[in-house]
């Protein structure tokens, strides 16, 4: 079997997705590969296959048990022998994985890389080597990366004791600082890249600074009560307060975060999983590798700490290609709750301390730019794809930036202000106490410091504190001011900035007509007759779903029902045709559907019977 009838038979598709091809045949010539895919790109295809059409067993390295469960139920449905190896199994589960790998049935293992430090899976893997091996959310490995993880430095000298086999490493997110650490620490050698480009045209972007956020986002749920979607929060307790009164209001609402009791968290993922729950409010514990298709939107209730989370994590939505919305809610009290956390964090407890002081830098230094992009009046996804290297027009048209109806003001003499406040202090404060000054702030640290006395004090008396951060924001992006790096930033003056003191340059804001402008819910692109086909289609694939035990999206996506609904197939030959629709699928799911469809079409038919019948009469 080739690359190409595998592809249809196992997975429904007759072609391939951007990069996919050159990935797959690069591990298939024996050669390791370094991808670097957005979310819904179809990463996992691109190791799935060549385990495939390889032999033997394939070894993936992935960092989540929920990532690993996910990507082996829906192997399985696919009619591909997958398990995984996890702490949560079950002594009935483990013993049923051991025997399909001793019996040499299993095409692909799924690990964490803590399964590493197993002397007893280490010693039984070199009796066994793999003919693949492929690192998932392999920016893990890198301390430049948001999601760094010591496990994964284990990773190399465990290849090292294994016979010579293609390694795939795979990520979503990755800067050219973190793609050359995949490659080092990882060991690739000669790696084929592969960068099929950060965009994901289907996704909608905004940020929102309301006054009061849980007001705001009820108003964001209210008309997204029928769809699927995730609500990101920064902390334990403010998942829980959320998800609370989100059930007070009567949504379909459930918590996910590490401090629940494992079991909870379970019931949890697996009820949002089968569609018995709408909403999943949970912290970035409910991690990478999300799997379900066909979540609408991702709103974030808090900023997060990098932009490669907050990327990561609104990429959760529209995997299935259709449109969807995230939206991130902004307060300034997000980056001392982003502050807070940091200094709390002990996964570098492990490290040198000079190594973590640089890890500790270098999270500060992302929590910038992420800063940064809450409050730009740029085009948001312009300012995403410059982050991670890639070139973007000044406008897409399809954030709340460039749709905002925003007008250039004039506010140079405002940003004189600022520049010679920093100036006349000599250089020594960040930009919240230069706001407080300019403010006519009385607080302890402006009197403590003597700054009320300064020329600047209370210039910006009239400028509100949002306002205020955005014009920071702007005189950095324009190359006026830089921050220093530390856990205190302080501003200092450019050269570039003269023109400007001098009145020979003009400073503006883009300032939106309304702050907030309404957003419409995203349209899957179906007629009325074809929704209520569709709908109809959810209904059997819930029931399918509910006695395979799988979550519905493993039985058919929502694109591939969609796709049903339009063209409406009534025989195995037609439905053999819709995208997503494999053999085994075929045979397992195939004449379900087609009765569905066929019933719907029949009544349809004598409905206009009816109709045509009343009307000669």
């Amino acid at each position: 079997m080739d690359k190409l009838q595998a592809l249809e038979q196992y997975f429904g598709y007759t072609s391939f997705r951007p990069g996919q091809e050159t990935i797959v045949d690069a591990l298939l010539s024996g050669q390791d590969v370094l991808a670097v895919m957005p979310t819904g790109a179809g990463k996992s295809l691109c190791f799935q296959l060549p385990a495939l059409l390889l032999g033997g067993l394939t070894l993936v390295i992935s960092p989540l048990i929920s990532l690993m469960k996910d990507q082996v139920e829906a192997l399985g449905q696919n009619g591909i022998s997958a398990v995984c190896l996890h702490s949560q199994m079950e002594e009935k589960e483990r013993t049923a994985a051991w025997e399909l790998l001793r019996r040499g049935r299993c095409r692909l293992l799924y690990i964490a890389p803590e399964r590493l430090e197993s002397a007893s899976f280490c010693s039984w893997i070199q009796r066994h080597p793999p003919k693949l091996v492929c690192v998932d959310e392999a920016h893990c490995v890198s301390q430049w990366g948001q999601d760094f993880r010591p496990g994964y430095l284990k990773i190399r000298p465990f290849l090292d004791t294994l016979p010579a086999c293609p390694v795939g490493a795979f990520t979503a997110t990755a800067t050219a600082q973190v793609r050359q650490d995949v490659v080092q620490l990882l060991g690739l050698r000669q790696p084929v890249t592969v960068s099929t480009g950060f965009d994901r045209p289907n996704l909608y972007f905004e940020v929102r600074r309301p006054a009061h956020k849980w007001e705001e986002l009820r108003k964001l749920l209210q008309p997204r009560r029928d769809v699927t979607g995730i609500v990101y929060c920064s902390t334990r307790s403010q998942v829980d307060d959320v998800a609370g009164r989100l059930k007070q209001a009567g949504f379909s609402a459930a918590a996910y975060h590490a401090g629940m009791e494992a079991q909870y968290r379970r019931q949890a993922q697996e009820k949002f999983s089968r569609d018995e729950v709408r909403v999943m409010v949970a912290t970035n514990a409910f991690g990478m590798g999300i799997d379900k298709s066909n979540i609408r939107y991702v709103i974030h209730y808090n900023m997060p700490g990098d932009l490669e989370s907050y990327y990561q994590e609104a990429g959760r939505a529209g995997r299935d290609g259709g449109e969807a919305d995230c939206i991130l809610l902004f307060g300034q009290s997000d980056v001392m709750t982003q502050r807070i956390l940091l200094s709390k964090d002990r996964e570098n407890e492990t490290l040198p301390p000079k190594e973590a002081e640089q890890v500790k830098q270098r999270s500060l230094y992302r929590l910038q730019k992420m800063r940064n992009y809450c409050l730009t009046d740029r085009c948001l996804r312009q300012v995403l794809l410059e982050y991670f290297g890639e070139q973007a027009p000044e406008k897409c048209d399809h954030c709340s930036s460039c749709l905002s109806g925003a007008v250039p003001v004039e506010f140079t003499s405002q940003a004189q202000m600022f520049l010679c406040c920093a100036l006349r202090t000599g250089q020594r404060f960040g930009s919240s106490l230069l706001i407080s000054v300019l403010r006519g702030s009385r607080s302890q640290q402006v009197l403590e410091r003597g700054l009320e006395t300064q020329s600047t004090y209370g210039m910006w008396r009239q400028l509100e504190p949002s306002l205020a951060q955005r014009l920071v924001q702007k005189l950095e992006e324009q190359g006026y001011i830089r921050f220093t790096q530390g856990e205190y930033p302080v501003v200092k003056v450019t050269r570039k900035a003269k023109p400007l003191l001098a009145g020979k340059e003009k400073l503006f804001l883009a300032l939106p007509k309304q702050e907030t402008q309404p957003l419409p819910v995203r349209k899957d692109g179906l007629d009325e007759v074809s929704r209520r086909l569709f709908e109809q289609l959810r209904l059997r694939r819930r029931e399918l779903a509910g006695a395979a035990g799988v979550p519905p999206y493993v039985v058919f996506s929502d694109a591939t029902l969609q796709q049903m609904a339009r063209q409406r197939p009534v025989s195995r030959e037609q439905m053999r045709k819709i995208p997503g629709v494999g053999a085994v699928k075929l045979e397992r799911y195939g004449d379900a559907f087609l009765e569905v469809i066929r019933t719907f079409q029949q009544q349809r038919y004598r409905k206009g019977n009816q109709t045509e019948s009343k009307g000669v009469r």
